[in-house]
């Protein structure tokens, strides 16, 4: 019929390569990456961006995971079943080190090669990237039992995704998850009522239900409960060294708002075994470097769906007419568009920048742990609350193409808030900023002694500077309270502040121009959009208009 004819929509942004964004491949290039790691990166990149990735992450997200709690003779079996989509994602990731491989990576950028990967490839699905996500995190805390460390490390870090309930030490290569939450404590650990009795065997008892567990069928988890001394972390398997499972009964699966591939569980311990890691009482403590490696990837997964919402809408833009232009030609939709590339291009920075600190502090620069234990606080806190009033303007830059599922769209909006709440929300960040400056003076020190790597290259930023150290001259440490009120003004300032420096300092001048004016000195709106005149508009959106044939 001569009305269905197909004329003025947007073209499938397909077959592309999803790491040929300018934030990234500059990155990269600053680094000390050979020309073969880089290549690494523009390989997954080339596969994130082809159609039969994308097809998959469309399945995983439309055939969730089903809970089977028994099998057909009534046997408890507590087993979650995946689409064979979710498989294949899972297998890619782990294949190309996604996952905890960094740890026994050699190469001195180990870390900033996996961040860079895990950022291009985790816009195929972001509900896999989960359980790669927290096996990463997971390499750190098990060294606090180094038997426990050499006996499973080397199977989380090699490059074999085997999957399926069997024993642990029996299989080609693990995945690990955290099941930590309970319902009456959420982010307040100590106040877990999950206990743990010591056995004559060395193991111990645990009972207790967890709230949530993300990735149930994850062949190993670390977790919390309470011996006489307190909060204590533990190593629970599903399938015991024996052969015979594990009491790890699932309740239910989370109904969740997005993050639909993955799997969330209520999960009931009795008497389940499990193994010390670290010291007793000192749970807390030990898990602390599996938070920060979490939410390394908290970031870095806001600053992926920033950069896949105006990639998206950069696209459209460019060959969607309206008015008799494109909508890219047009000055309002310029300034939507480039006001969203300003926020994912410093997201990207400060992200890649974290994941740089991590190998430095791995390999022993004290200076570097000091700074990524404040600066991840602070970028976690910030990126992540922008994630999701970014997405919903990337989406409205689609109209109603963008309300409609087909565009995937949607399910970056749902996937959004996910990334500020997982592993300690806005005001849980906050407050560990106040926490880190509060029992570490010094990572206040080599924080503003960073920003001000950048003095006298914008004056902006040096305004911004100073403020900022009048603003910490005149707070009262021992006011708590007052402290705790004002504590997100002070940590969006200082998470600007640092990605203006990042910006200003490695950035492109058009970009780092555009951030300073609006974010630093003030002079923008309370929605995307409202950037001043007189910046280098073109050059911005062309750096996120994906590079199509």
């Amino acid at each position: 019929m001569s009305t269905h004819e197909v004329t003025n929509q947007v073209p499938e942004l397909v077959d592309v390569d999803l790491a040929d964004a300018p934030v990234i491949t500059e990155a990269l290039a600053r680094s000390t990456m050979t020309a073969d790691d880089i290549a690494e990166v523009h390989a997954i990149g080339t596969l994130a961006g082809s159609a039969a990735m994308i097809e998959l992450g469309d399945l995983a997200k439309e055939h969730p995971p089903v809970l089977t709690t028994h099998d057909r003779y009534g046997h408890r079996i507590d087993e979650v079943r995946y689409t064979p989509a979710y498989h294949q994602l899972m297998d890619t990731a782990v294949r190309h080190g996604m996952h905890a491989a960094p740890w026994s990576d050699p190469r001195p950028n180990a870390h900033l090669l996996r961040a860079a990967k895990f950022s291009v490839w985790s816009q195929v699905d972001a509900g896999h990237g989960c359980p790669i996500s927290m096996t990463y995190a997971a390499v750190p805390a098990l060294r606090a039992n180094p038997e426990l460390a050499a006996a499973y490390e080397p199977l989380l870090t090699t490059s074999v995704y085997d999957p399926g309930l069997r024993s642990p030490l029996t299989k080609r290569g693990l995945i690990a998850g955290m099941s930590m939450t309970e319902k009456q404590g959420g982010s307040d650990v100590r106040a877990n009522t999950t206990t743990a009795v010591a056995q004559p065997d060395g193991t111990y008892a645990i009972t207790g239900h967890k709230w949530f567990t993300s990735a149930p069928m994850s062949d190993l988890f670390l977790t919390l409960a309470q011996t006489s001394a307190g909060v204590t972390c533990f190593f629970v398997p599903r399938v015991l060294p024996d052969g015979t499972r594990n009491s790890f009964a699932l309740q239910r699966l989370k109904n969740k708002l997005g993050n639909h591939s993955n799997a969330s569980s209520e999960v009931e311990y009795d008497d389940t075994v499990g193994w010390a890691v670290g010291e007793e009482g000192q749970g807390v403590k030990t898990i602390v470097e599996m938070v920060n490696l979490t939410r390394l990837d908290c970031v870095l997964g806001s600053a992926t769906g920033m950069r896949t919402g105006v990639a998206q809408a950069a696209h459209h833009a460019a060959h969607r007419r309206a008015f008799g232009a494109t909508l890219n030609e047009q000055p309002l939709m310029g300034n939507v568009l480039a006001d969203l590339a300003v926020e994912a291009e410093a997201a990207t920075m400060a992200g890649l920048w974290l994941a740089d600190l991590t190998d430095a502090a791995t390999a022993g620069d004290e200076r570097a742990a000091l700074l990524r234990r404040i600066s991840l606080a602070v970028t976690k806190y910030h990126v992540c609350k922008r994630g999701p009033v970014h997405a919903a303007e990337a989406l409205e830059c689609l109209g109603g193409n963008g309300y409609i599922e087909d565009s995937r769209m949607p399910r970056l909006y749902r996937e959004a808030p996910l990334m500020s709440i997982w592993e300690g929300s806005g005001n849980v960040a906050a407050l560990d900023t106040l926490r880190a400056i509060g029992r570490q003076p010094e990572t206040l020190g080599v924080f503003l002694d960073e920003v001000k790597q950048a003095a006298g290259a914008d004056a902006r930023l040096d305004a911004a500077v100073a403020d900022l150290e009048k603003q910490f001259g005149a707070i009262d440490l021992s006011d708590g309270a007052g402290l705790q009120y004002g504590a997100r003004r002070l940590i969006g300032t200082m998470a600007r502040v640092l990605q203006g420096s990042l910006l200003v300092r490695y950035g492109h001048p058009a970009v780092a121009d555009a951030f300073a004016v609006s974010r630093l000195a003030g002079d923008h709106g309370d929605v995307f959009g409202t950037l001043p005149s007189g910046l280098d508009i073109r050059t911005i959106v062309e750096r996120a208009t994906p590079k199509v044939g």
